[in-house]
């Protein structure tokens, strides 16, 4: 199977579709000796507990669930149990983030229908630098940027403070502080030589656009169907600069500091649409952007496979389409109708199933 043979997929509304009888969710395999930081391995730890949260819905949909840790043993269980369809929520396997590609690798292999990226849109996702490269190549805005491999590389001197530096191949906020943001040279070379020497990997540098933050979530069906919302960040008085970092995201005592409200802009839709097709990504993705003063975008992100959860989850996915009246049930309901309309066109699927 790949996905990529036909991205033309029903509208999972058309109340005609079927469901799968059974569901694989695969979730991310998460010990802490997996992680250098705990920073990072806090955005991944609640993993089962989010599969188990998915799988509840499912059930509610009379749809059996199986649930598999994207390990080793993952090939073997998936052949035994033959899943009809496998939702993948996999952020990391063994704590690397660019593994994370290998996941519909094995699905491909096994001619599993999936939900998600496929391969190369899942390996993009985790290298943030030819992301924005695609998107700059293809008109869509992103900041002026630069990849730094070491903490002496030259710095571009087109690039104007304050800046900001984050993990090439990590998402989830990790390292998004305060102290991400330069104002000089002498603090750029010191952050640098801690991001670089503690995750072992390249460092992306962008200019910090100062204004609105708005996410974009993308429902793919027959149509294309973009959902934007701004970022409302409750600011603390000892912040400097504000954006959603990851004390707002991760930590108890910031819990509910981001709300969302709608935004709208055509413009903006058309931008989202194509950054989906440029970075390959299918059935969902999620874009941050910036909104400045005089009113122009700047892409800082891309997602494939976000954070797939419900409002009631703490998911970003869950919270914006909750306010354009689409519940999560809906949702899980259209990715899994439009995989089996796609898997059956394949002949990889009889329509068979559950209403």
């Amino acid at each position: 199977m790949h996905k990529k043979l036909d991205n033309h997929k029903s509208n999972g509304n058309n109340t005609n579709g079927f469901l799968p009888k059974i569901t694989g969710i695969i979730y991310s395999d998460v010990k802490r000796s997996y992680f250098p930081t705990d920073s990072q391995y806090l955005t991944e730890k609640n993993a089962l507990h989010d599969a188990q949260g998915i799988s509840n819905y499912l059930n509610k949909l009379g749809i059996k669930t199986i649930l598999y840790p994207g390990n080793s043993l993952l090939a073997q269980k998936l052949r035994r149990d033959k899943p009809e369809v496998v939702l993948n929520l996999v952020g990391s396997v063994k704590g690397n983030e660019y593994l994370a590609s290998s996941i519909p690798g094995i699905l491909e292999l096994l001619e599993i229908p999936y939900t998600g990226a496929s391969i190369l849109g899942e390996s993009l996702s985790y290298n943030k630098f030819l992301v924005k490269k695609l998107l700059e190549q293809n008109g869509v805005p992103v900041p002026d940027y630069q990849l730094f491999n070491t903490s002496v590389d030259p710095l571009n001197s087109t690039l104007r403070y304050p800046l900001i530096s984050k993990l090439n191949e990590i998402h989830g906020s990790v390292e998004i502080t305060q102290d991400s943001v330069s104002e000089n040279e002498k603090h750029l070379r010191r952050r640098l030589k801690y991001l670089i020497k503690t995750y072992q990997q390249p460092v992306l540098v962008e200019e910090f656009i100062v204004g609105r933050e708005i996410t974009a979530i993308l429902l793919e069906g027959l149509n294309k169907k973009v959902y934007l919302a701004e970022k409302i960040i409750k600011r603390d008085m000892k912040e400097k600069y504000l954006f959603a970092s990851f004390e707002h995201q991760w930590l108890d005592h910031r819990k509910n500091s981001i709300t969302y409200r709608k935004h709208t802009d055509s413009i903006l839709k058309e931008y989202v649409k194509r950054a989906f097709e440029i970075t390959d990504m299918f059935d969902y993705g999620k874009f941050d952007i910036r909104l400045d003063s005089s009113g122009r975008y700047y892409f800082l992100d891309s997602n494939s496979n976000p954070f797939l959860g419900s409002k009631e989850m703490e998911s970003a996915l869950g919270s914006i389409l909750d306010l354009y009246g689409i519940s999560f049930i809906q949702v899980l309901k259209r990715l899994l109708m439009n995989t089996v309309r796609d898997a059956a066109g394949k002949k990889l699927l009889p329509i068979t199933g559950t209403m």
